[in-house]
């Protein structure tokens, strides 16, 4: 598979890994669009969060993102979640991931 987040999982390309757990890995992304920008990432290949049936992944994604939300102090004055699905959807590649983005105040609303 060609999978960079495969690559990245299996440790083939190098990271700057924040957090790792049995089912996820947790990095910085190599393109921050704010001050904090890390990934969480299954390390089970879903090409979309459509295509995760596992409850304990998709919880842990949550706990994880809470968790670590706190950890580097985000968590009090605001963070955004962001999960990109397919295409249109913004999604680049194609691995499920979440993005955790704060540290700044975050320009656009979103709903």
């Amino acid at each position: 598979m060609d999978c960079i987040f495969c690559k990245i999982v299996s440790r083939e390309i190098p990271s700057k890994i924040v957090h790792e757990t049995e089912r996820l890995i947790v990095i910085e992304d190599i393109n921050p669009q704010a001050p904090t920008h890390l990934l969480l990432i299954p390390k089970t290949h879903y090409l979309t969060i459509l295509d995760c049936d596992d409850r304990e992944v998709l919880a842990e994604l949550l706990d994880t993102a809470r968790k670590i939300a706190r950890d580097v102090g985000v968590a009090k004055k605001g963070f955004r979640l962001v999960v990109n699905t397919n295409e249109e959807g913004g999604q680049e590649i194609l691995h499920l991931h979440m993005h955790l983005l704060g540290g700044k105040v975050l320009s656009g609303r979103m709903g």
